[in-house]
């Protein structure tokens, strides 16, 4: 148990030299392709000290990682992390691409690749400044990828009961005689509390993302901790980025965090499934009902947590939990339907 004391207060540094780093790596990227742009080639003298500047240059940016202090947040320092690992997977690509093209030979995914570096260092200058940032980063585009399910799905009822009306041609099927490719009465029944708990998982979101920036604070290591654990519960709903550990010869960063379970939420696993959409897909025709139940459950038990983690961290007042209530209530009444309307398939 932790020794109860006088909090330790956080000073967050708004920038621990990625910006002017990820410069560096930006203008040896430049170096390198002007290098190979135009005859004569470099020497291989002038190769060694180019590769030299550069690996100077790349190792010089991940080690910025390494100074940001691990009781800044998980998710400040997850967000770091990937932005550095694009930079320096972006200068192995570039690299990959000289050696396979021919001398003096600019192809379209030279420059691509020359780009896509500069892109990517540009915005190690726009990073959140601190966790709080960082996790309303994260949250907003949980939230956008919830928007974008629930959008899809009440365009697809919208069809008159045929969610695939712009894929499949009435001549593609015989005048569409298969019925399982078209909601039933029934089916439609079910779909408006699987609906109910979207618009749920949307409200949740956007009411926890409103609260983090209302009331979110940085000062103390229990107020970093619980925006983290905010994020990490919210991420179950909506998925994060696929982690690729192939990095092109580049393994600088491998092993951050190993060992270490609470350093190492599910960003790092391969793929996060969007619970969301799991439901949604459950939901076309030809529908299975448990699935979709279960689905559902599966949906209504996460939202749940990530009410009552809310409720219980700062950025909840007591004055102000009224939403917590009306959010849970909406949930427990949209996955009592489901389950009345699929009572029969137990």
């Amino acid at each position: 148990m932790a020794r109860l004391g006088k909090p330790q207060r956080h000073s967050m540094r708004t920038d621990f030299g990625t910006s002017s780093r990820a410069l560096a790596v930006s203008q040896e990227a430049t170096k390198l392709s002007l290098a190979f742009a135009r005859p004569p080639l470099p020497s291989s003298e002038d190769c060694r000290k180019l590769c030299e500047s550069i690996q100077n240059a790349v190792l010089a940016e991940v080690s910025a990682y390494y100074w940001l202090p691990k009781d800044q947040g998980i998710t400040l320092r997850k967000m770091v992390r990937d932005t550095i690992v694009d930079v320096v997977e972006g200068m192995a690509q570039l690299a990959e691409v000289i050696v396979r093209a021919r001398p003096q030979c600019i192809s379209h995914e030279y420059l691509i690749s020359t780009g896509s570096i500069w892109e990517t260092c540009d915005q190690v200058s726009h990073l959140p400044k601190d966790n709080k940032a960082a996790a309303l980063l994260m949250l907003a585009s949980y939230l956008r990828v919830v928007k974008d399910a629930l959008e899809e799905m009440e365009q697809a009822q919208g069809d008159s009961g045929d969610p695939y009306s712009d894929i499949l041609e009435d001549d593609e099927l015989g005048s569409r005689g298969n019925r399982d490719t078209y909601w039933s009465e029934e089916d439609q029944q079910l779909l408006a509390p699987c609906v109910g708990l979207m618009k749920a998982s949307k409200a949740c979101l956007k009411k926890v993302r409103s609260s983090v920036e209302t009331h979110g604070k940085t000062v103390v290591a229990d107020q970093i901790a619980q925006l983290d654990d905010i994020v990490d519960i919210s991420n179950e709903i909506s998925p994060s980025c696929i982690l690729l550990e192939t990095m092109s010869g580049f393994s600088c960063l491998e092993g951050i965090e190993a060992g270490d379970e609470r350093k190492r939420p599910e960003y790092l696993s391969p793929i996060c499934y969007l619970l969301v959409d799991e439901l949604a897909l459950s939901m076309y025709p030809p529908l299975n009902r448990m699935a979709v139940r279960l689905n559902a459950a599966k949906l209504a038990s996460v939202l749940k947590k990530v009410l009552e983690i809310t409720k219980a961290s700062h950025v909840c007042p007591h004055e102000e939990e009224n939403w917590i209530q009306f959010l849970s209530s909406a949930i427990d009444h949209n996955m009592n339907k489901i389950k009345n309307l699929t009572q029969g398939e137990l």
